[in-house]
């Protein structure tokens, strides 16, 4: 790891284990990106700037100054001087005009990493090995007596560099900010492929990859969340890039509300890679003296394919972004009662739940929607965070109390960003919903939204929650968000910052997620948005697990898991045995495969389980040993996908790898048989060559050289819907 600046002060080279970023300036005032790639240790590399080739030749600033603008590699563009791509910035003043020429000024190299008020951002980490170091060069429009400063931060374990930008007003005049991205990255077309995440509800993160072809590429979100329909995430990949080799250079957004995703491929052959919040319905007032800080980027390399740029994520997010005291923890096996009950249910339902869950070695005891207010279905309460005794007798204590009794943890759902207009706080506060005054706002779900760019509110909301949790001994709460933003507007922005409300709203969200953490830390925080609408490493930064889905039938969990870890550890994935036939698609299942499958998360169950038949029970018990048994190696273990049902349509495999290669779990499903096939070979990845494995429950040793080269071979199993999981330790050396 380190950031150097080579002897004329022109070229900066930031370097991290296996990759190195390029930045340059050209004719003493542009700063270019030139190189994003393999490490080297080279940085002299002023030719990549192309000033030279540039048509408009060397008296460009009378001549031509177009030319120039419209094709040089800007390290973060600005709107209005020529540059006719999408930018990174676009500024109006007072008298309406939008031009922002950003030259460069200077740079300062600080250790450490700082954090960002307000917002989640990633942190040095308490071990050794895990510093971090700062970059942060200045730009500046001295006509607009506009500030920005470009952060650049790495840390010695990991091959990610993160970025964010500061606007600051040295002026004497407001400024108004309408776009102003995090990260934007110019550089030749390689004839890369697209990958990006997107689906739907039930439906999430599906992997889709597409050729780079002229134009732009745009995923974004306008919920006022990041959405179940695109996630903040793309990827350029080489041509023949996989799982192990190949060119990747990656974005993923470290934010919660409306984000912009794009590529542009220009007339030049070149692409603009970019990501921030989406400048749709956003404008900042920048008052003299005032700043605006953008929520972090994070950019991965990697020259081994997918599978190394994954590895990357998970191990950035586990070390320096996560700071839940869970995140190294088994997490407990837990119950929800939502698909067993829905909103019918008592004291009496729930206790009978907790008695079964403890004969099963299950560990926790989740009570779902419809404990407060008069909530008998979605249509009344939200809002209302105070207990119907006609469910519960005594209330949440009585109940907590009961279940903690029982041997079992005990934890709660709340949707504290809501208001129904059937509620008691909708009739003393209409106005605390988001709404456009003359207008009749619209509903989602019978619900509506909280004003959360009001303090007032945002304090209301966060009590409500912290009463419940003081009165009672809680150990979990899974914090719901079941509808997207419309009918944007405020009673107390005022008309110039109501283009504030997105990013404000985002905001009073974590300020109550902060607030939470900070006075319950030994509250386990599971995050959902309507199944999986808000999985995004914003909410990793408060809480080490977030509902994945709410479709949990096995096979339809394939996909939605793919794509989810192919950014995302394991360990931050909600993943449960589901009731079958599955609620969502109707389909048969085995229990095993639905266990199998939901390894590969936070482990529990979303069903009735005192209709669980005595087989069933059996197998519950065994799965919920599987867990413990494996748990540590899914959590804190390296991640290779090594076959994809997405693609093949057949089967799916994954695998993951003890830190010191000595252990190995691998996942192998069957979706569908086939007649008359030779088993399949299955090459591990990540093994240590030298070593022998033995596959647990049987006299098979296999060298790690053979695993990964020739492989292991699966044999067909009868039937659709199968699965199995492949345990192998290493047991000696190879002479």
């Amino acid at each position: 790891m380190g950031i150097k600046v080579n002897k004329d002060g022109d070229i900066f080279q930031i370097n991290t284990e296996n990759s190195t970023y390029l930045m340059g300036i050209a004719y003493g005032k542009y700063l270019g990106h030139l190189y994003y790639g393999k490490r080297m240790e080279d940085m002299e590399g002023q030719y990549l700037l192309r000033v030279k080739e540039d048509e408009a030749g060397i008296n460009w600033q009378r001549r031509d100054k177009i030319s120039l603008m419209d094709s040089f590699y800007f390290e973060y563009p600005s709107w209005g001087v020529g540059d006719y791509r999408d930018p990174a910035l676009r500024v109006r003043d007072e008298g309406g005009f939008r031009v922002c020429e950003l030259e460069y000024e200077g740079y300062e190299i600080k250790s450490g990493k700082p954090c960002l008020e307000g917002m989640p951002a990633t942190f040095e980490g308490r071990e050794a090995g895990q510093k971090a170091q700062t970059l942060e060069i200045i730009l500046r429009d001295a006509l607009l007596g506009l500030k920005v400063l470009l952060r650049y931060s790495i840390f010695e374990d990991s091959d990610a560099i993160i970025r964010s930008v500061t606007a600051i007003n040295e002026g004497s005049q407001k400024l108004y900010l309408e776009k102003i991205l995090s990260a934007s990255l110019d550089m030749d077309n390689e004839e890369y492929q697209l990958f990006t995440l997107h689906g739907s509800w039930a439906r999430e993160r599906r992997i889709t990859g597409r050729k780079v072809s002229e134009g732009k590429h745009i995923v974004g979100s306008l919920r006022g969340e990041t959405s179940h329909q695109n996630q903040p995430f793309l990827a350029l990949t080489t041509n023949g890039t996989n799982q192990t080799s190949g060119d990747v250079i990656a974005m993923n957004f470290v934010y919660s509300g409306n984000f912009i995703a794009e590529t542009e491929l220009d007339h030049k052959d070149g692409i603009r890679m970019s990501m921030g919040i989406h400048p749709d319905g956003f404008e900042w007032v920048l008052e003299p003296g005032a700043s605006f800080t953008t929520p972090e980027a994070v950019m991965v390399y990697s020259s081994e394919g997918l599978g190394k740029m994954t590895r990357t994520f998970h191990s950035l997010y586990q070390n320096h972004l996560i700071r839940s005291k869970f995140l190294h923890q088994k997490r407990p096996i837990l119950i929800n009662n939502w698909e067993a009950t829905y909103f019918d249910f008592d004291d009496t339902k729930l206790l009978s739940i907790a008695k079964e869950a403890k004969e099963l070695g299950i560990e926790m005891l989740v009570m779902d929607d419809g404990w407060f207010g008069k909530r008998n279905n979605d249509e009344s309460s939200l809002g209302d965070w105070f207990v119907n005794e006609d469910k519960l007798r005594g209330g949440v204590a009585a109940l907590a109390e009961q279940v903690h009794e029982e041997g079992l943890r005990f934890g709660i759902w709340f949707e504290p960003e809501m208001i129904s207009p059937d509620s008691e706080l909708y009739s003393a506060h209409p106005d605390w919903a988001i709404q456009v005054p003359g207008r009749e706002p619209s509903m989602g779900r019978h619900q509506y939204v909280l004003d959360l760019t009001r303090q007032e509110v945002v304090d209301h909301a966060y009590e409500s929650v912290a009463r419940i949790l003081r009165s009672a001994s809680i150990d979990y709460v899974k914090w719901d968000m079941n509808r997207p933003l419309a009918d944007v507007g405020s009673f107390t922005l005022g008309a110039e910052h109501m283009g504030e409300f997105y990013h404000r709203y985002v905001l009073g969200v974590y300020q109550m997620q902060e607030r939470l953490i900070q006075e319950f830390p030994d509250l386990l925080l599971e995050n959902c948005s309507g199944g999986g609408a808000r999985f995004d490493p914003g909410m990793l930064y408060y809480s080490p697990q977030i509902w994945t889905s709410d479709d949990m039938d096995p096979i339809e969990r394939l996909t939605i898991q793919e794509g989810t870890a192919l950014v995302y550890p394991l360990s931050t994935m909600g993943a449960h045995i589901c009731v079958c036939p599955n609620h969502t698609v109707g389909r048969e299942t085995s229990m095993e495969i639905r266990a199998n499958v939901a390894l590969a998360g936070t482990f529990g169950y979303e069903l009735d389980i005192t209709k669980l038949t005595d087989e069933e029970k059996r197998e519950a018990k065994f799965f919920n040993q599987q867990y413990h048994k494996y748990n540590d190696l899914v959590r804190e273990g390296g991640y290779y996908r090594i076959a994809s049902y997405r693609e093949n349509q057949r089967y799916d495999c994954w695998q993951v790898n003890s830190r010191d290669r000595q252990e190995v779990l691998v996942t192998y499903v069957q979706v569908r048989n086939e007649p008359e096939q030779r088993s399949r070979r299955i090459r591990l990845q990540g093994l240590a060559p030298h070593l022998k494995y033995q596959l647990e429950g049987t006299k098979e040793i296999y060298s790690g050289e053979i695993l990964m080269n020739a492989g292991y071979q699966q044999e067909m199993m009868y039937g659709d819907y199968r699965s199995r999981l492949l345990h192998f330790t290493a047991v000696e050396s190879l002479n």
